[in-house]
């Protein structure tokens, strides 16, 4: 009778690496602040040809995709492989109030930033009141 050796901690180890996955952080993980008459999102695209990315405004759509290619060799035999890989895409809703025309994009050391301008008509501003005051004196 042929003896099988089985060693229970490889096979565990075995099982979780194939059905165990720990959760991927967000593909484009975005920071969003206003500073001054502009809102900024800095977006993580790190390892992304910047000929990928695309811009696009539909309405008040703002839609970011942006592509990272995977590794693609014969000799490769991966030990780790968790950056995730293909097209990914991000939509923001902007609001009425945003200068559409005057949206910049800069991507440097793998972060886009998108500075997006207040339209002048949703500035705040200030109105002036005047006063009309009749100083006539009145003889009785």
């Amino acid at each position: 009778m042929a003896r099988i050796n089985i060693d229970p901690f490889q096979e565990i180890e075995r099982l979780m690496n194939s059905t165990y996955r720990p959760a991927a952080p967000a593909a484009m993980a975005m920071d969003l602040y206003r500073k001054g008459d502009a809102f900024v999102a800095m977006i993580d695209l790190p390892g992304v040809d910047p000929e990928t990315i695309d811009i696009d405004i539909d309405d008040r759509t703002l839609t970011v995709r942006a592509e990272r290619k995977a590794v693609a060799d014969e000799d490769i035999k991966w030990l780790s492989h968790e950056r995730a890989t293909g097209t990914f895409a991000r939509q923001l809703t902007l609001g009425y109030g945003m200068a559409l025309d005057r949206i910049t994009a800069d991507y440097s050391d793998g972060v886009l930033t998108l500075t997006m301008p207040v339209s002048e008509e949703s500035k705040p501003r200030k109105v002036t009141v005047s006063t009309h005051s009749n100083d006539r004196v009145i003889d009785a």
